[in-house]
């Protein structure tokens, strides 16, 4: 069942298009992320939903029911902002239970909720305290629990993590895969953060300048990127890509070097001359494997970050730019030269004018 509906969807600031003819079927109990970079309408469109923002044209269905023109307090919604935005006079209860007081819900029905979303976020022995005497993670605990009292269906979140340290925010993003495992209920979530998005998505919404790129489970979008765009925004680091052409053979060549396409699963009547190959660094292998793979070529090391758990190795293959990653125990220096390979049937291939994946 369709619990979010969005149809041909536009938005506009005067003369600036933000948002264009945007579709999307959100099902009921769905966990999707709006993913993408500053600017690029992900905010814009949570907003809409909610009502904060008129839409310039198309539809907003909830639950079946239009929306478009409705008060965001009749969605039947709750949001939590990026900002805390909690009232510093009010004790942690009292902000549970001002939007519930002014809807004139009844105390029991009140107690009750608050009850409910405290022994949930696990902020029981904070009802009492004031925003001030609250950590960032609290705060933005209470922010959710403000959210969850409300009952309702479906509900937003704009990049509620944002403002909290790493460990924090990895702390937070497990509870709050945890609230919709336990509820069950349909939540928007906005971030730039393609952590937060790989690890809570049901699916996942890729948007650029106004317009959904891909739309697809985590692990599609991970492995088979729609085009390059997609690609190298995907992945840290990003995607490595060579320029080069497909030829007569069906293979991928680029300097003096070629890769075999056999493995590549795209039609030979769509193969273009031009393309662009990516592989992610992960892919890729060293050493004594690199000669079992069906590529292989030496490679200059430049930059070696150790990172703890594994190592990301900055090379040159071929005159370009060439990153992978292995094992943190590795004893790899720069100005080595070392073997890489890896297996074509795990790349993408794209078209170098359209820049579709092949």
């Amino acid at each position: 069942m369709t619990s979010v509906s969005i149809k041909d969807l536009c938005l506009n600031f005067g003369t600036v298009q933000v948002l264009k003819n945007l579709n999307i079927d959100i099902d009921e109990g769905e966990f999707l992320v709006l993913l993408g970079p500053s600017g690029c309408g992900k905010s814009t469109l949570l907003n809409c939903i909610a009502g904060l923002l008129e839409v310039s044209d198309g539809q907003i269905f909830i639950k079946g029911n239009n929306v478009t023109w409705e008060e965001p307090k009749d969605r039947g919604i709750g949001m939590v902002f990026q900002s805390y935005a909690l009232y510093p006079q009010m004790s942690v209860e009292g902000n549970l239970a001002f939007g519930l007081k002014n809807a004139r819900v009844p105390k029991d029905d009140i107690a009750r909720r608050i009850a409910n979303a405290a022994e949930v976020l696990q902020i029981e022995p904070l009802l009492k305290r004031k925003p001030a005497q609250l950590s960032g993670g609290q705060r933005q605990r209470v922010a959710i629990g403000r959210a969850l009292v409300r009952d309702v269906d479906v509900f937003l979140f704009d990049e509620p993590l944002s403002n909290l340290d790493a460990k924090l925010r990895a702390e937070l993003r497990v509870e709050i895969k945890r609230l919709h495992h336990r509820l069950k209920n349909t939540m928007i979530y906005v971030t730039h953060d393609q952590i937060e998005a790989l690890t809570l998505a049901d699916r996942i919404a890729i948007m650029r300048s106004g317009i959904i790129q891909q739309l697809a489970s985590p692990h599609e979008i991970y492995n088979r990127p729609v085009n390059l765009y997609v690609a190298g925004f995907m992945g840290s680091p990003g995607m490595n890509f060579l320029d080069g052409e497909i030829d007569d053979s069906g293979a991928f060549t680029f300097g003096g070097m070629q890769i075999p396409l056999d493995r590549y699963p795209f039609s030979t009547a769509d193969r273009p001359r031009q393309a662009k190959f990516g592989i992610r660094p992960e892919h890729v292998v060293c050493g004594a494997a690199a000669d079992a793979e069906p590529f292989s070529a030496e490679a200059d090391i430049e930059v070696v970050e150790p990172m703890g758990a594994d190592t990301l190795v900055w090379a040159v293959l071929d005159g370009r730019e060439f990153r992978f990653r292995v094992d943190g125990q590795s004893e790899l220096r720069s100005g080595e030269k070392i073997r890489v390979g890896f297996d074509p049937a795990r790349a993408s291939v794209f078209d170098a004018t359209t820049e579709l994946r092949l």
